[in-house]
């Protein structure tokens, strides 16, 4: 029997690009756990993108998991299948121009093959207590001293 675990996450980027971070909230029964971090220069969907991918990185065994996010590029991607035809038609859209954050698609379509997931898309910056709490966590990573660059937002 898979455990059942909800995760919420977001995004956010000060400039676009700029600095940027990601906020994750993770809950399984009466656990809870926030994780975020950032990049000095980034952009916002890579940041969207990056706080799934690590929540789903951080679950130790296969899940079935409620996925929470604001980002309709994320959400979009996944339950309007548009992730599995960029990957077929080798990272090129239907309006035939290339994906972006390929690096990160293929870390996603990598890890989520583990899990069970449910993709659900939340009004952000609504009354979703865990929405905010997530904006909050991201918005606090974008704004901390030091950050590196993100590795892959120029390829």
């Amino acid at each position: 029997m898979m455990k059942q675990v909800e995760i919420y996450t977001d995004g956010a980027c000060s400039g676009n690009p700029g600095p940027g971070g990601y906020g994750i909230i993770l809950t399984y029964k009466r656990h809870k756990k926030e994780l975020s971090g950032g990049y000095s220069r980034t952009t916002n969907n890579r940041m969207e993108l990056l706080g799934a991918i690590i929540a789903l990185e951080t679950l130790t065994e296969s899940c079935n998991v409620t996925l929470y996010s604001d980002s309709r590029y994320l959400v979009d991607a996944v339950t309007k299948n548009w992730l599995w035809s960029w990957r077929q038609r080798n990272w090129i859209k239907a309006d035939k121009t290339p994906v972006k954050n390929v690096d990160l698609w293929e870390r996603y379509l990598a890890v989520q093959s583990k899990h069970r997931i449910t993709m659900v898309w939340v009004k952000g910056h609504a009354e979703n207590e865990m929405n905010n709490r997530c904006d909050e966590l991201a918005r606090n990573a974008a704004a901390a001293p030091d950050l590196p660059a993100d590795p892959g937002l120029d390829v």
